[in-house]
């Protein structure tokens, strides 16, 4: 797993022009789900990883979705719930290189000087509340507990390379 994220990922949100993972870090720290448009996996954890983002919301924490695709695609593929949280592009998969990800969906916690504080790949509920876990004692926070009634059963995800 990588430790720290290089400061020369960027990352476009829709309807923005691309920055720097550092410059989207310079506030807050970033608690972002990545997702693949083109793989049932990621559709399967759309319901489950919206109410987790959505538990963040009001913490010290940047919540997003990272999507593995263009805007046009990322905003087909998320309908309204990329209008209700920041939504990153990243169809050249960088992000996704740039953190060695090798299953998707992911869930991602970075920190402001770039480092990874929790990666989990594929659907693992134990594993995401654990990362829940560590965002909330860092942002003083409550976390999600997993699973809840209607999540999916585990699985791996698919291919990050896409």
């Amino acid at each position: 797993m990588v430790t720290q994220v290089s400061e020369d990922v960027k990352l476009a949100a829709i309807g923005g022009e691309a920055r720097t993972i550092d410059e989207w870090l310079t506030t807050f720290q970033l608690l972002t789900v990545v997702v693949d448009p083109y793989t049932y996996e990621s559709a399967w954890i759309l319901k489950t990883a919206r109410r987790f983002l959505d538990h963040f919301r009001g913490a010290d924490c940047r919540i997003a979705w990272t999507v593995t695709a263009d805007e046009r695609d990322a905003a087909r593929f998320l309908g309204p719930l990329a209008e209700e949280t920041m939504t990153f592009c990243d169809p050249d998969r960088t992000l996704v290189k740039g953190l060695g990800l090798e299953r998707l969906p992911a869930l991602v916690y970075l920190r402001q000087d770039l480092a990874v504080l929790g990666q989990v790949e594929g659907w693992d509920p134990a594993a995401w509340e654990n990362v829940g876990a560590l965002v909330a004692k860092v942002t003083s926070w409550t976390f999600p507990q997993l699973p809840a009634a209607g999540d999916p059963g585990p699985f791996e995800g698919a291919p990050a390379k896409g």
